[in-house]
Protein backbone atom coordinates (compact mmCIF):
# COMPACT_ATOMS: atom_id res chain seq x y z
CA UNK A 1 0.00 0.00 0.00
CA UNK A 2 1.26 3.47 -0.87
CA UNK A 3 -1.24 5.48 1.09
CA UNK A 4 -1.65 5.48 4.84
CA UNK A 5 -4.10 7.43 6.93
CA UNK A 6 -3.15 10.04 9.47
CA UNK A 7 -3.05 7.55 12.36
CA UNK A 8 -0.06 5.81 10.82
CA UNK A 9 1.63 9.16 10.19
CA UNK A 10 1.32 10.04 13.86
CA UNK A 11 3.03 6.77 14.77
CA UNK A 12 5.85 7.59 12.38
CA UNK A 13 6.26 11.03 13.88
CA UNK A 14 6.75 9.86 17.44
CA UNK A 15 10.40 9.32 16.57
CA UNK A 16 12.96 11.94 17.56
CA UNK A 17 13.34 13.15 13.98
CA UNK A 18 9.79 14.50 13.93
CA UNK A 19 9.27 15.77 17.44
CA UNK A 20 10.18 19.35 18.21
CA UNK A 21 10.74 22.88 16.92
CA UNK A 22 14.08 22.54 18.74
CA UNK A 23 15.32 20.87 15.54
CA UNK A 24 15.31 24.33 13.98
CA UNK A 25 17.33 26.07 16.68
CA UNK A 26 20.55 25.69 14.68
CA UNK A 27 18.98 27.27 11.61
CA UNK A 28 19.45 30.90 10.70
CA UNK A 29 17.19 30.99 7.66
CA UNK A 30 15.16 29.03 5.12
CA UNK A 31 14.71 30.61 1.69
CA UNK A 32 11.98 29.36 -0.65
CA UNK A 33 11.22 30.37 -4.23
CA UNK A 34 7.60 30.85 -5.24
CA UNK A 35 7.03 29.40 -8.70
CA UNK A 36 4.00 29.80 -10.97
CA UNK A 37 3.77 27.67 -14.10
CA UNK A 38 7.52 27.05 -14.00
CA UNK A 39 8.55 30.70 -13.51
CA UNK A 40 9.96 32.12 -10.26
CA UNK A 41 7.74 35.07 -9.32
CA UNK A 42 8.72 35.71 -5.70
CA UNK A 43 9.97 34.35 -2.40
CA UNK A 44 8.97 33.23 1.08
CA UNK A 45 11.87 33.42 3.55
CA UNK A 46 12.03 32.40 7.22
CA UNK A 47 14.53 33.70 9.77
CA UNK A 48 15.17 32.03 13.14
CA UNK A 49 16.30 33.48 16.47
CA UNK A 50 16.64 31.84 19.88
CA UNK A 51 16.73 33.80 23.15
CA UNK A 52 16.51 31.90 26.43
CA UNK A 53 13.52 29.57 26.02
CA UNK A 54 11.83 31.56 23.24
CA UNK A 55 12.31 30.78 19.56
CA UNK A 56 11.20 33.52 17.17
CA UNK A 57 10.49 32.86 13.50
CA UNK A 58 10.05 35.77 11.11
CA UNK A 59 8.64 35.32 7.64
CA UNK A 60 8.74 37.66 4.66
CA UNK A 61 6.73 36.72 1.57
CA UNK A 62 6.46 38.63 -1.68
CA UNK A 63 5.29 37.78 -5.18
CA UNK A 64 3.58 39.31 -8.19
CA UNK A 65 1.53 37.68 -10.94
CA UNK A 66 1.73 39.57 -14.20
CA UNK A 67 -0.21 39.41 -17.45
CA UNK A 68 1.24 41.19 -20.47
CA UNK A 69 3.54 43.09 -18.11
CA UNK A 70 0.71 44.28 -15.85
CA UNK A 71 0.45 43.07 -12.23
CA UNK A 72 -2.92 41.35 -11.76
CA UNK A 73 -2.30 39.76 -8.35
CA UNK A 74 0.24 40.37 -5.62
CA UNK A 75 1.08 39.43 -2.03
CA UNK A 76 3.32 41.30 0.38
CA UNK A 77 3.41 39.81 3.86
CA UNK A 78 5.35 39.96 7.13
CA UNK A 79 4.79 37.60 10.04
CA UNK A 80 6.29 36.73 13.43
CA UNK A 81 5.85 33.48 15.39
CA UNK A 82 7.06 32.83 18.93
CA UNK A 83 7.46 29.46 20.66
CA UNK A 84 8.14 28.70 24.30
CA UNK A 85 9.24 25.15 25.14
CA UNK A 86 8.08 23.97 21.71
CA UNK A 87 4.62 25.55 22.12
CA UNK A 88 3.20 28.35 19.98
CA UNK A 89 2.44 31.37 22.18
CA UNK A 90 2.29 34.28 19.73
CA UNK A 91 1.68 35.00 16.06
CA UNK A 92 1.23 38.28 14.23
CA UNK A 93 0.99 38.95 10.51
CA UNK A 94 0.17 41.80 8.16
CA UNK A 95 -0.52 41.06 4.52
CA UNK A 96 -1.42 43.17 1.54
CA UNK A 97 -3.26 41.12 -1.08
CA UNK A 98 -3.41 43.53 -3.98
CA UNK A 99 -4.80 46.61 -2.20
CA UNK A 100 -6.67 44.65 0.48
CA UNK A 101 -5.12 44.38 3.93
CA UNK A 102 -5.36 41.13 5.90
CA UNK A 103 -4.06 40.45 9.38
CA UNK A 104 -3.75 37.99 12.26
CA UNK A 105 -3.09 38.67 15.94
CA UNK A 106 -2.83 35.48 18.00
CA UNK A 107 -1.89 34.89 21.62
CA UNK A 108 -1.98 31.80 23.78
CA UNK A 109 -4.19 32.12 26.86
CA UNK A 110 -2.79 29.98 29.69
CA UNK A 111 -5.96 30.07 31.77
CA UNK A 112 -8.21 28.62 29.04
CA UNK A 113 -5.37 26.75 27.30
CA UNK A 114 -6.59 28.09 23.98
CA UNK A 115 -5.43 30.48 21.28
CA UNK A 116 -7.15 33.85 21.14
CA UNK A 117 -7.37 34.95 17.52
CA UNK A 118 -8.13 38.39 16.15
CA UNK A 119 -7.98 37.98 12.38
CA UNK A 120 -9.39 39.66 9.32
CA UNK A 121 -11.64 36.65 8.62
CA UNK A 122 -11.97 35.06 12.08
CA UNK A 123 -12.22 36.35 15.62
CA UNK A 124 -12.48 33.82 18.42
CA UNK A 125 -10.71 30.91 20.08
CA UNK A 126 -8.86 27.87 18.77
CA UNK A 127 -7.63 24.73 20.47
CA UNK A 128 -4.01 23.72 21.00
CA UNK A 129 -4.14 21.09 18.27
CA UNK A 130 -3.86 23.89 15.68
CA UNK A 131 -0.75 25.00 13.86
CA UNK A 132 0.05 28.05 11.75
CA UNK A 133 -0.21 27.05 8.08
CA UNK A 134 3.34 27.66 6.92
CA UNK A 135 6.07 25.70 5.16
CA UNK A 136 8.93 25.52 7.66
CA UNK A 137 7.49 23.46 10.52
CA UNK A 138 7.14 19.69 10.00
CA UNK A 139 4.62 19.60 12.86
CA UNK A 140 2.06 20.59 10.23
CA UNK A 141 1.84 16.87 9.38
CA UNK A 142 0.67 16.03 12.90
CA UNK A 143 -1.79 18.88 13.45
CA UNK A 144 -5.55 18.34 13.29
CA UNK A 145 -6.24 21.95 12.28
CA UNK A 146 -4.36 24.82 10.73
CA UNK A 147 -4.71 28.55 11.18
CA UNK A 148 -4.39 30.73 8.10
CA UNK A 149 -1.28 32.93 8.42
CA UNK A 150 -3.03 35.54 6.28
CA UNK A 151 -6.48 35.88 7.85
CA UNK A 152 -6.72 33.70 10.97
CA UNK A 153 -9.36 31.31 9.64
CA UNK A 154 -9.25 27.80 11.14
CA UNK A 155 -9.64 24.67 9.00
CA UNK A 156 -9.57 20.99 9.92
CA UNK A 157 -7.10 19.02 7.85
CA UNK A 158 -6.36 15.44 6.83
CA UNK A 159 -2.80 14.37 6.03
CA UNK A 160 -2.06 11.28 3.93
CA UNK A 161 1.33 9.67 3.40
CA UNK A 162 1.83 8.99 -0.32
CA UNK A 163 5.29 7.41 -0.31
CA UNK A 164 9.05 7.85 -0.29
CA UNK A 165 10.34 9.75 -3.32
CA UNK A 166 13.54 11.21 -4.71
CA UNK A 167 13.14 14.74 -6.06
CA UNK A 168 15.55 17.18 -7.64
CA UNK A 169 15.50 20.84 -6.64
CA UNK A 170 18.04 23.30 -8.06
CA UNK A 171 20.22 20.44 -9.30
CA UNK A 172 20.31 18.76 -5.89
CA UNK A 173 18.68 15.42 -5.14
CA UNK A 174 16.72 14.89 -1.92
CA UNK A 175 15.21 11.77 -0.38
CA UNK A 176 11.74 12.83 0.71
CA UNK A 177 8.47 11.70 2.19
CA UNK A 178 5.54 12.80 0.03
CA UNK A 179 2.33 13.84 1.81
CA UNK A 180 -1.07 15.03 0.71
CA UNK A 181 -2.71 17.68 2.91
CA UNK A 182 -6.36 18.50 2.32
CA UNK A 183 -9.41 19.94 4.06
CA UNK A 184 -11.54 17.60 6.13
CA UNK A 185 -14.66 19.58 5.21
CA UNK A 186 -15.48 18.61 1.63
CA UNK A 187 -18.36 21.09 1.52
CA UNK A 188 -16.01 24.09 1.41
CA UNK A 189 -15.80 25.98 -1.89
CA UNK A 190 -12.83 24.86 -3.98
CA UNK A 191 -11.04 28.18 -3.49
CA UNK A 192 -11.29 27.78 0.30
CA UNK A 193 -10.16 24.16 0.52
CA UNK A 194 -6.72 23.03 1.63
CA UNK A 195 -5.23 20.91 -1.15
CA UNK A 196 -1.43 20.62 -1.08
CA UNK A 197 1.23 18.10 -2.01
CA UNK A 198 4.25 18.38 0.29
CA UNK A 199 7.70 16.79 0.05
CA UNK A 200 9.60 16.58 3.34
CA UNK A 201 13.28 15.70 3.79
CA UNK A 202 13.83 13.96 7.18
CA UNK A 203 17.62 14.29 6.95
CA UNK A 204 17.46 18.09 7.26
CA UNK A 205 13.99 18.31 8.86
CA UNK A 206 12.96 20.57 5.99
CA UNK A 207 10.00 20.87 3.67
CA UNK A 208 11.63 20.78 0.24
CA UNK A 209 8.65 21.48 -2.00
CA UNK A 210 4.95 22.32 -1.82
CA UNK A 211 2.67 22.25 -4.85
CA UNK A 212 -0.96 23.12 -5.49
CA UNK A 213 -3.23 24.21 -8.33
CA UNK A 214 -5.23 27.42 -8.18
CA UNK A 215 -5.48 29.48 -11.37
CA UNK A 216 -2.22 27.85 -12.42
CA UNK A 217 0.38 25.45 -11.07
CA UNK A 218 2.10 26.80 -7.95
CA UNK A 219 5.17 25.58 -6.12
CA UNK A 220 7.16 26.63 -3.09
CA UNK A 221 10.68 25.27 -3.61
CA UNK A 222 13.60 25.25 -1.21
CA UNK A 223 16.29 27.57 -2.52
CA UNK A 224 18.72 27.75 0.39
CA UNK A 225 19.06 27.18 4.12
CA UNK A 226 21.72 27.97 6.71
Amino acid sequence: MRKYILIIIILLFTSKAFSHTSHYEGLKKIEMDIVLNGEVIGYSNYFFEKSNEVMTVKNYTKFKVKLLGVTIFSILSEATEKYENDNLVYFKSNTFQNDKEKYVNLKYDKSSKKFIIDGSSYKGKATQDCIIGNWWNHKIFKAKKQISPLSGSVKEQIVTFIGNEKININNKEYLTKHFKLRSKDESLPDDKKLNFDIWYNPENNLIIKVSYSKMGNWEYRLNNFE
